[in-house]
This record gives C-alpha cells, sequence and structure tokens, in this order.
C-alpha cells in the first residue's frame, strides 16, 4: 500500500465512522440529512486539503457572524444569501408553475409585527423618496381573483436603509393591507433604490476578500398569503437598475422586473393629486393553490 493510499484509507475511515455514529438516528430524514452533509463536508475537506489556519479562520468567521447577530440583524442569512443557498433553496421548493409569480429570497429584514394599513393607503410612514404608487391584483394560476388575502410590503428608503437599521425604532417603509373583492391592492410607498446589503461584519469581510460588490438592485419584497394557496415571498425590481445583472444575493429573475412610470403632478390612480415628482408602478401577483389534504 502506497502512502497516498494509506492517507486516503485512514480519511475514509474516519468519514465512514462518523456516518456510522448516526445510523441509529431515529428520524429518517435527519439522519438522510446529517449522513449527506457528512459526505459532502469531508469531501469538501479532502478536495481542498483544509489546513488547520483555515479550519480556524472557517470558525472564528462563523463565531463573528453569531456575536454580530441579534433580533435586527442577521448574519447567517446575509451568509446564506451571498452563497447562493438561499436562492438555491427556493428554486428547489418554489412550485413548478409557469402561470405563478416566481418566488426569491426573504431577505433578513421582514419584521412580524408592521403596520396595517387600509386598501390605498401609505407604507411609507416618513421614509424618505419619491413618492410611488404601487397596484395591480392578486389571483390564483386559474385568473381567479383572491379577495381578502394578505399582502406584506417592505421596502428600503432612498437612502439604501431599511427601517430596523436606524437606530431610532423607527416603522417605515412597511406595512400590510388586505385585497380587495376583486383582489385588487393599491397603495403608496417611496420609489426603491439600490442599497448595499449590510457589508460591516463578516460576510462584508467575505465579500471584499473574494472581489465581489455589496449592491442589490432597487427591489420592493412581498409576502402574500391567502386560505388554500401557498404563501409567496417575492421582490419586484425596477428596470433600468444597474445592478440588475449583478445582484449580491442572486434574487433577480426577468420575470419580476418591473417598468416604472414618471410623473409631475396631475391625477394619481386614486383620484388624489400629488404635488411635484412621483412614480408609479403595476404588478399582478399570482398564487399557487395548495393541494388538497386527503
Amino acid at each position: 500500500m502506497s502512502p497516498e493510499e494509506s492517507v486516503a484509507d485512514r480519511e475514509q475511515a474516519l468519514t465512514d465512522e462518523v456516518l456510522a455514529s448516526f445510523d441509529g438516528t431515529a428520524d429518517p430524514r435527519l439522519r438522510l440529512v446529517m449522513q449527506s452533509l457528512v459526505r459532502h463536508l469531508h469531501a469538501f475537506a479532502r478536495d481542498v486539503r483544509l489546513s488547520e489556519q483555515e479550519w480556524e479562520a472557517a470558525i472564528g468567521f462563523l463565531t463573528r457572524a453569531g456575536h454580530i447577530t441579534d433580533d435586527r440583524r442577521q448574519e447567517f442569512i446575509l451568509l446564506s444569501d451571498v452563497l447562493g443557498l438561499s436562492m438555491l433553496t427556493v428554486a428547489i421548493n418554489e412550485p413548478k408553475v409557469p402561470e405563478a409569480t416566481e418566488a426569491t429570497v426573504f431577505g433578513p429584514f421582514f419584521v412580524d409585527e408592521s403596520p396595517e394599513i387600509p386598501l390605498g393607503g401609505d407604507i411609507a410612514r416618513g421614509a424618505a423618496g419619491t413618492p410611488c404608487h404601487v397596484s395591480g391584483q392578486v389571483r390564483d394560476t386559474d385568473g381567479a381573483p383572491l379577495p381578502g388575502a394578505r399582502v406584506d410590503v417592505w421596502e428600503a428608503d432612498e437612502d439604501g436603509f431599511y427601517d430596523v437599521q436606524y437606530t431610532d425604532d423607527r416603522s417605515a417603509g412597511r406595512g400590510w393591507l388586505r385585497t380587495g373583492p376583486d383582489g385588487e391592492y393599491r397603495f403608496w410607498s417611496v420609489l426603491p433604490a439600490p442599497y448595499p446589503i449590510p457589508h460591516d461584519g463578516p460576510v462584508g469581510d467575505l465579500l471584499n476578500a473574494t472581489g465581489r460588490g455589496p449592491m442589490r438592485p432597487a427591489h420592493l419584497h412581498f409576502k402574500v398569503t391567502a386560505p388554500g394557496h401557498r404563501t409567496l415571498i417575492t421582490h419586484i425590481f425596477l428596470a433600468g437598475d444597474p445592478y440588475l445583472d449583478s445582484d449580491a444575493v442572486f434574487g433577480v429573475k426577468e420575470g419580476l422586473v418591473v417598468e416604472t412610470a414618471k410623473h409631475h403632478g396631475g391625477g394619481a390612480p386614486d383620484g388624489s393629486r400629488p404635488h411635484g415628482d412621483w412614480t408609479s408602478l403595476t404588478f399582478d401577483l399570482v398564487l399557487v393553490a395548495e393541494p388538497p389534504t386527503a
């Protein structure tokens, strides 16, 4: 046996021992996941011939990610996002229904207790930016409207910050509403702006070290729920944004890119007459029905 074969055999024997340690796992799915994780993790370490110094650096990186994570910042979601794992998970689990609105990443800035607004209300609530009227219809893949669906929306202001990134406990640029009798939704907000993901922590260090940028193209986040239908998590992106082809989290899909109309004064779709510059966009949201339970 050559020295190389001896080393490879010892390494494989260790992997086999670790795999066997999970043989008694009662939950078959957990057993499958853990043994697959071990196989791939050990294969990665062998492939790159991982050094002890690199292993220590990785542990330090993950420790820093844990320390910077709190109830307002989730560094591990950011790490998943920039590695493309978030979008891969979305792709694996997304229903393969061409008529449905495409899903994309959830992101780290959703807040459970956002304020409710009336149909046609204002989610900006003081967020800086050019007023933007957003409207559309929520319907199913057969074209039937979904009245009473819940539409959660959140976005960054014109400076590229979400409300939770400020230190004054503001709630702005987010809210939720119910669709009307014909599945219609509409609200006022501000025109989304491109922004960098938080890059003052370990994920930012990773991007810097690999020559990647932190920018995301301008977008609005949506979470749409309706009884009997699969929850939709998606964005809509603004056409012409310079970062559409280099999204730091790989979230852009062609079907989610929308044109924005620019206006100055005049009449808005809700009958109001804004002063100065404002914008508008329209996007329909199509949900997939959950399969009937047996």
